[in-house]
């Protein structure tokens, strides 16, 4: 069995359904995750936002302003009355449960429904659709067997359990189609995986069945080697392991959610990035083998701030490190980079929602400095220790970008430079030129 995600883009109007339809109406046995309609989260954000500063009246305008897009799509999508009917009834039943918040009570609980309404809507029109063509296709309900843990991590026993209990059903069907992104917590309430939490949804499905597959489908023909927004001819990449993908899809490659390779490198289930602009594209793919020792790609994470705590005293005391990362994990911040020296720590995080409380006891054991708009620049390959000449490239290419921190020897996947946002065009540009020979 394979699952396959299609993105916001990829279901983003009529004619980008009716072609994922022709993409997945082949013999086989799949199942099809779907993002909502691009925009559409982005608008259900808003509404909370309104509902939560409570102004009802603004988040109804949003709600009304949100309603033609789908009216729109089901006059192009459908050709017969029947399914027109059928379709404007369901965008009814969902735009009145929107509404609905902004005439009571508005709680965190509540967010969480409104924001999974978005693939609820996708789905349930991509299902009819596929019913006026003539395509046999099951909805399976997400909630039913999406669920995350007292902690927020996802909870795969009860994944597998319950996805096989909604698969039995359907014995002999061939095609179902289910929602990413949303799912149940511990407490049976409507929750989610987070913003691009669809390739996760895709990426957990897969291990979950033990899935021949998992391919990604967004409006790019793969990883590219860099970053096609500030590179000029960037290519994509024919093959990368699952740690070289995790690496780059943490530290900024947009195309895949830095959450889904954990669940497929567990299990060996491969996974392929391909572009339903060009179907016939072989795109990416992500597995077990690595492909070679050299560099793959360039990836650049942005808005990341530097803390540097300075100490005579302390740095080199037993447990000064420990009480360093405790502060980071009391306030759930992540660290990206780390570098010590004989009087000082520094390292990075992207997460400055509790910036001050962090800085503040910092300054229990020492000076404290903080330095943001900053930018990791990740360079990713298969960097064994014995081979030799990787860093003298990279390291060439950047000679006239300044260099604010190094980590270098942490994986043999990565080598990560930390530089002022400011040079981060430059920095790219000169990596293509330097390491992958593009003189552009």
């Amino acid at each position: 069995m394979q699952v396959l995600k299609f993105g916001g883009t990829s279901v983003g109007s009529a004619e980008r359904m009716k072609a994922v339809a022709k993409l997945v109406n082949y013999p086989g046995r799949k199942i099809v995750v779907l993002s909502a309609m691009s925009g559409t989260t982005d608008q259900l954000v808003r509404i909370t936002k309104a509902l939560f500063e409570q102004l009802p009246s603004e988040a109804s305008r949003i709600v009304k302003e949100l309603e033609p897009l789908y009216r729109d799509t089901i006059e192009t999508l459908f050709t017969t009355n029947e399914y027109k009917k059928k379709g404007n009834e369901i965008v009814t039943e969902h735009f009145n449960f929107l509404a609905s918040f902004t005439q009571d009570m508005f709680t965190h609980n509540e967010e969480k429904s409104i924001l999974a309404e978005g693939e609820l809507l996708s789905t349930a029109l991509f299902h009819y659709y596929l019913e006026e063509q003539k395509i046999p296709s099951v909805l399976l309900p997400a909630l039913n067997f999406m669920r995350i843990d007292e902690n927020g991590e996802p909870d795969l026993e009860y994944m597998q359990e319950h996805l096989a209990k909604e698969l039995a059903k359907y014995p002999h069907a061939e095609l179902f189609i289910t929602q990413g992104y949303i799912c149940r917590n511990a407490f049976g309430q409507v929750d989610n995986l987070k913003r691009g939490g669809s390739d996760y949804s895709a990426s957990l499905i897969g291990a979950a069945i033990n899935a021949e597959e998992v391919q990604i489908w967004t409006d790019i023909d793969g990883m590219h080697n860099n970053d096609p927004r500030y590179v000029p001819d960037t290519y994509p990449i024919a093959e990368l392991s699952f740690d070289e993908a995790a690496e780059l899809a943490y530290f900024g490659a947009k195309i895949l959610h830095p959450y889904c390779i954990l669940p497929a490198k567990k299990k060996n289930v491969p996974v392929r990035l391909l572009n339903t602009m060009q179907p016939e594209a072989k795109g990416t793919l992500i597995s077990k083998a690595a492909s070679g020792d050299e560099i793959k790609a360039v990836a650049a994470k942005d808005s990341i701030t530097v803390i540097k705590i300075k100490s005579t005293r302390m740095l080199m005391a037993y447990g000064f490190l420990r009480s360093i990362f405790e502060v980071f994990e009391r306030y759930k911040a992540p660290i990206d980079m780390i570098t010590t020296s004989e009087v000082a720590v520094s390292l990075t995080i992207d997460d400055v929602t509790n910036l001050k409380e962090i800085i503040t006891e910092l300054e229990m054991y020492g000076t404290v400095d903080v330095e943001m708009n900053q930018v990791i620049i990740c360079i990713v390959g298969d960097f064994l220790a014995d081979k030799h000449g990787y860093a003298v490239r990279i390291f060439d290419s950047l000679k006239d970008v300044p260099i604010r921190m190094i980590s270098y020897g942490g994986s043999k996947n990565n080598i990560s430079v930390l530089i002022a946002a400011e040079y981060k065009k430059e920095a790219l540009l000169a990596l293509n030129r330097g390491v992958f020979k593009i003189n552009k």
